[in-house]
């Protein structure tokens, strides 16, 4: 289990974010729902967590 990359979450990753000003991060849904409203950020469930993302 790999845990958000969010400061503070120990959540388990579910989706890579793909952000083009910066590194694509790993992070738990909760974090993916408000990091998917930024322009441009495009969300991409990862294996086996398809099922948490809408």
């Amino acid at each position: 289990m790999t845990t958000c990359a969010e400061s503070g979450c120990e959540n388990e990753v579910a989706v890579e974010l793909h952000v083009p000003w910066a590194e694509n991060r790993r992070v738990c849904t909760a974090h993916a729902r408000v990091w998917a409203r930024k322009d441009g950020v495009v969300p991409e469930p990862l294996a086996g967590h398809e099922d948490e993302w809408p």
